[in-house]
This record gives structure tokens, sequence and C-alpha cells, in this order.
């Protein structure tokens, strides 16, 4: 079994439940989490849990993903993307850290941004 994170125990500020559905842009400055269905665009600079009941299909740009549950979409990430099981991701993935579990399906591209301070001249 696996514990919870700091993350995951944090403070939440926005949380979506199973069930809900929302059509839209999504932004916000804190950790959010989502478990229920949403379709459209989600920007923020922190980050972003998205549980296993959750569906989620569209653009993401945040600093940290979380996924568990099913995404479809393209997702940009500046810290990290974390892949956990159940997850089912299609798309294309753009982090400079990935962490996957077994378990997840993974049907997309990934690409992985070189950090500059760790190439070597």
């Amino acid at each position: 079994m696996r514990k919870e994170t700091p993350l995951e125990k944090g403070e939440i500020k926005a949380f979506l439940g199973p069930g809900s559905k929302f059509e839209g842009k999504l932004f916000f400055d804190e950790i959010v989490r989502l478990d229920g269905s949403f379709k459209g665009e989600i920007t923020s600079k922190d980050t972003l849990i998205v549980g296993e009941t959750a569906d989620i299909e569209g653009e993401v740009a945040v600093g940290t993903f979380i996924l568990s549950g099913r995404f479809k979409g393209n997702v940009k990430a500046t810290h990290r993307i974390e892949l956990r099981r159940p997850a089912q991701i299609e798309g294309t993935l753009e982090t400079p850290v990935l962490a996957v579990e077994e378990g997840v399906s993974l049907n997309g591209s990934v690409s992985m941004a070189v950090v500059a301070a760790n190439v070597k001249k």
C-alpha cells in the first residue's frame, strides 16, 4: 500500500469531487485535486492532483502533475509528472522529471527537457 505524500495531505485549495462535471478554463495558485470530469484548459505554477475516479480531457500547464485517473490531451509540467496506477494517459507529456508506477497505461509521447545546469560543456 502506498503512503500519501505530503502533497496529498497538504492544503488542497479546490476540489472537484467524484460525479461532478466541469467544462472550461481553470486557473489556480495552490494545490488543486480533481476527482470528477473536467474538459478544457488548466493552468497553474503549483500542483494538480488527478484522482482515480477523474476523467480529464484537455490542455494542462502546471508545476507538478500527479495522475491516478484517466487523462487525454497534452501536459506541460515545469517540475515533474507522477503517473500512479491505475492511471491511463493518452497524449503528450513534457516535463524535466517523470515517475511512472508499474500498471500505468501510457499511450503517447514524452519529452524531457534537459536542465542547463546538468549539461557539461
